[in-house]
């Protein structure tokens, strides 16, 4: 009698990234929150610049699972500068004033230091994500 191969349910690669990028950015939101609430002043403020564009990064993977991650990476930084800039508008003020989630979205107003966060929050996603996308892990040299 011959023995059959086990049959084995497969999950689509783009699956398992998208739940990982879904997973990114919960822990991403509870440690903006995590340290809104632990810290105070720029540490606060700057911390969450960063993770601003850690979360964008990791929407970016959830929307398009194959992205390599300096392209993720770069439309993440792109975004959050457009945003930033956008403040010297004064457009994004306004609408934060009628919303809060364009208040949280959008913020009010301009601060030249914050494009530099997000451009650290950038790196820090890229290095992760490929870290990640290399099969190897964190605590590897």
């Amino acid at each position: 009698m011959s023995k059959k191969p086990a049959v084995r349910a497969s999950i689509p690669r783009s699956a398992v990234v998208r739940a990982a990028a879904a997973a990114a950015a919960l822990v991403t939101v509870a440690a903006g929150l995590g340290v809104r609430s632990a810290a105070s002043g720029d540490v606060a403020k700057y911390a969450g610049d960063a993770l601003y564009t850690v979360l964008i990064h990791a929407l970016v993977v959830l929307l398009a699972p194959r992205v390599r991650p300096l392209t993720a990476a770069s439309t993440a930084l792109a975004f959050s500068w457009a945003v930033e800039l956008a403040q010297l508008t004064g457009v994004p003020a306004e609408l934060a004033q009628r919303s809060a989630v364009a208040r949280l979205v959008l913020g009010s107003t301009f601060n030249a230091p914050d494009l530099l966060w997000y451009g650290v929050g950038a790196g820090l996603a890229w290095a992760v994500h490929s870290l990640l996308q290399s099969g190897r892990s964190l605590a590897q040299p």
